[in-house]
């Protein structure tokens, strides 16, 4: 009897894990290493500048937010979260394509 709980809760668990993440993008870690992406930002907390969450947040239902993410990641662009600007891509990692900005903002926004 106590291994078929044990093994109710394991499954609820997992269960639950998986629906709770569900609604998030895998991580593009390949271009969030490429652009260093984390030198700056983090998951969860604010560092250098806002965490992925925080982005999400604020721009999440913004309409055309998406494209105003990926414009500045592609080109750089002033602050909108305290003094630090997006650098520009030849001092994060080098050029990004539409299609690349397109998937880290995707992910971004999925947070």
């Amino acid at each position: 009897m106590i291994a078929l709980v044990r093994n109710c809760l394991s499954a609820c668990a997992v269960l639950v894990l998986a629906v709770g993440s569900a609604h998030a993008e895998p991580e593009p870690t390949a271009l969030v290493d490429q652009q260093h992406c984390m030198f700056c930002h983090t998951h969860d907390a604010p560092f250098l500048a806002p965490s992925f969450q925080q982005i999400a947040e604020r721009y999440r239902n913004v309409p055309n937010a998406q494209f105003m993410l990926e414009h500045k990641l592609r080109l750089g662009g002033k602050a909108h979260w305290g003094d630090m600007p997006m650098p520009p891509p030849s001092e994060r990692g080098g050029p990004l394509s539409a299609e690349d900005a397109h998937t880290l903002v995707q992910w971004v926004l999925s947070q």
